[in-house]
């Protein structure tokens, strides 16, 4: 398991802005464990890191991104091949995380946009900053009420407002994102 297990649980479940209560009652366990797993001072069984990746939408994968990582390297570099996948090709919407950890003040992730796939409506509005640039493919990114057809190179950014996307192409589109606060 990932040497930051215990921050990484804290980050989603802060980012989804849910309690511990919130989080332990779908898992059936009490808060106070929880807590301990948090501040690193238990670990959770497989099952239970089945239920609590379930909780926030992740492959229990993602809780061992760094396992084999060269320790001097944990929360500082992400090797290509040990970059945690988050999404599925079946949602049209596959993403990677480009940053060490959960932490800190800003998250990096590469999205890749599958041809004719679209959010299927507006994301919910968060207390947050995004920006981004289309580094392959076209894309349509819609901010509140304004619409923008993005080519390879654009480059984007905005704060607290509901977006959506939509890729009417038949290439795939892939935009590196900046967000803060970290919202995995």
């Amino acid at each position: 398991m990932s040497t930051q297990l215990g921050a990484d649980i804290r980050a989603l479940r802060r980012s989804r802005n849910m309690t511990l209560q919130a989080v332990t009652s779908v898992i059936g366990r009490s808060p106070a464990w929880l807590s301990l797993i948090e501040r690193d001072l238990t670990r959770p069984s497989i099952g239970d890191l089945e239920l609590i990746a379930q909780v926030f939408d992740v492959s229990i994968s993602f809780f061992f991104r760094s396992e084999a990582q060269d320790p001097r390297e944990q929360g500082v570099v992400v090797r290509a091949a040990r970059r945690a996948r988050l999404g599925s090709d079946e949602s049209g919407l596959v993403e990677e995380l480009l940053s060490p950890t959960l932490g800190g003040g800003f998250q990096m992730i590469r999205s890749v946009f599958a041809p004719r796939a679209s959010s299927g409506g507006p994301r919910r509005r968060r207390p947050k900053e995004d920006g981004g640039v289309l580094v392959a493919g076209r894309l349509t990114l819609c901010i509140g009420d304004r619409r923008f057809d993005l080519e390879t190179g654009d480059s984007f950014q905005f704060s607290d407002d509901t977006y959506e996307w939509e890729n009417p192409h038949d290439q795939p589109a892939e935009v590196i994102w900046v967000i803060s606060p970290p919202v995995y």
